[in-house]
């Protein structure tokens, strides 16, 4: 089984993270869990240690960190990064190699040659912008495998495409990536 780094950023959508990294460690992986500053608002680190076992990490700095370059030792542990829920912001810091946090310095140290997935989660018309859709088509040039959000009804009430893949095709799409 695999080492995955679950990135999260700051959705609504992060509830079924904490399913997504219940279900990849029933399934035998290693999972541990990143979080944005405001991912971190909306669950608790704690929760995600409490379902993998596995450390959960929001800052490099300050006493919460765990190594003196906590972005190259989660970056070389990891053999897939899963991005998970991606947020429009997410998205676009990634795109443009930003590294204001801890999550964007490990995508950064993470070696390109390694299986990435990004899982948009975002309001239908964010999802439709011209920047989002160019910061996805950078990702992909970059690399990245984008595993399409669903049609649906979202927490802000609108209906359309932009809701978090359901973890368990997600886990379905991880299974695949490693079987390659």
């Amino acid at each position: 089984m695999a080492r995955i780094l679950l990135a999260c950023g700051a959705s609504v959508a992060i509830y079924k993270a904490c399913d997504l990294a219940s279900k990849l460690t029933q399934a035998g992986h290693s999972v541990r869990a990143v979080l944005t500053h405001n991912a971190a608002k909306l669950v608790s680190p704690q929760l995600f240690e409490a379902v993998c076992g596995e450390p959960a990490q929001v800052d490099e700095f300050g006493p919460e960190r765990r190594g003196a370059m906590d972005h190259i030792e989660l970056a070389k542990w990891g053999e897939l990064l899963l991005v998970a829920p991606a947020s429009a912001g997410l998205v676009g810091r990634l795109a443009h190699g930003l590294a204001d946090d801890l999550l964007g310095t490990v995508a950064l140290a993470f070696d390109a040659k390694q299986s990435r997935i990004l899982c948009p989660a975002m309001n239908p018309t964010m999802l439709e912008s011209r920047p989002v859709q160019r910061n996805l088509v950078t990702l992909r040039e970059d690399g990245w495998e984008i595993l399409e959000p669903e049609a649906g009804h979202m927490a802000c009430g609108d209906e359309g495409k932009g809701r978090l893949a359901e973890p368990a095709r997600i886990v379905e799409r991880v299974a695949r990536k490693l079987a390659r």
